[in-house]
């Protein structure tokens, strides 16, 4: 069975009571026909001024059969949610909710957390287990990082793909795994290709097909993925309360903010781009983002899968000429 879900929850629960994960996101935007699901979801009713996140999730759903449960985040992600899983609903999907305590109160999340396991009849011995299995995957994605920022060896576009999989281990932990491994043999017989400019990007992954590769062909590297390194679970901990407490996406912007200044200062960063999805109540952070940062920060804005439009070309073709 597969169960779908919202963002990145402990996914370690759907694997230990053996269902397939489905990260709807990636579902969404990987799709060949990613405008199309967008498009259903407006000619169901969405309104146009309504994230195309949202929108592609919800016509994601509709358009596979075997679909019919979704663990959606209530608290701790995007506040469309909730009218999400109420459209969702009267398409006869199952809901099941999950929230992250947004003062990362332990106790809270323990009990959400316990409350999915209850739903999918699973024990703590059964998804320790499946956390440890998740963990030796995880820190292949961790040397995959490495090879980004210290060795030159992995493109920021690799380096979202390995990190932002990480959320599903697209639906099979052994296969993923051995793509990873594959993949990490490979890339440490290269050789080190410098970067005229070494770029962060944080922000939600964007909805834009080919903005790494538009950056590498002007020089410049992405060298941290905030979001997508954060779906790899960066921080190497037995206990998994405490793995999705360190966990920053969720959680409120200054928390994530002490993540983004220890990343830039340890991989040489000079200048982050920040991502902000059109509709979305994050773009207001970039404002509290731009006053904690010490390092040049341009703000850009999608809307609709695609490539990157003219204008922000421009815009970025400018910001490295600035800082490079």
């Amino acid at each position: 069975m597969k169960v779908g879900f919202t963002t990145t929850i402990p996914v370690e629960v759907l694997f230990a009571a053996g269902v397939v994960p489905v990260d709807l996101n990636n579902v969404f935007i990987t799709s060949p026909e990613a405008g199309a699901l967008v498009e259903a979801a407006e000619r169901a009713g969405y309104p146009r001024n309504v994230c195309a996140w949202i929108k592609g999730i919800y016509g994601a759903v509709l358009k596979d059969p075997e679909l019919r449960t979704v663990v959606a985040v209530t608290q701790g992600d995007c506040s469309n949610t909730h009218a999400l899983m109420e459209t969702l609903e009267l398409e006869k999907i199952r809901i099941v909710p999950f929230a992250y305590p947004y003062d990362r109160d332990r106790a809270l999340l323990r009990a959400q957390v316990e409350r999915l396991m209850e739903h999918f009849g699973v024990q703590w011995p059964a998804v320790n287990a499946m956390k440890a299995e998740l963990d030796g995957v995880r820190e292949k994605v961790r040397e995959i990082d490495l090879l980004t920022y210290a060795e030159d060896r992995v493109t920021g576009e690799e380096n979202h793909y390995y990190h932002v999989n990480c959320s599903d281990f697209q639906g099979d932990v052994a296969a993923y795994a051995g793509k990873v491994a594959t993949f990490l043999k490979e890339a440490k017989n290269r050789r080190p290709r410098l970067a005229r400019v070494r770029l962060g990007y944080i922000g939600v992954p964007p909805i834009f097909t080919d903005l790494y590769s538009y950056l590498e062909e002007n020089g410049a590297r992405v060298v941290y993925n905030e979001t997508q390194r954060q779906f790899a679970m960066p921080y190497a901990t037995q206990d998994l309360i405490e793995q999705y407490l360190l966990y920053t996406y969720p959680y409120g912007i200054f928390y994530r903010l002490e993540d983004i200044k220890r990343e830039i200062a340890r991989r040489e960063i000079a200048g982050v781009i920040h991502y902000a999805q059109s509709f979305c109540f994050r773009q207001i952070e970039d404002l509290i983002i731009r006053r904690v940062l010490k390092v040049p920060v341009l703000t850009i804005e999608g809307d609709r899968p695609g490539p990157v439009d003219a204008r922000t070309r421009i815009r970025v073709d400018a910001f490295l000429e600035m800082i490079g």
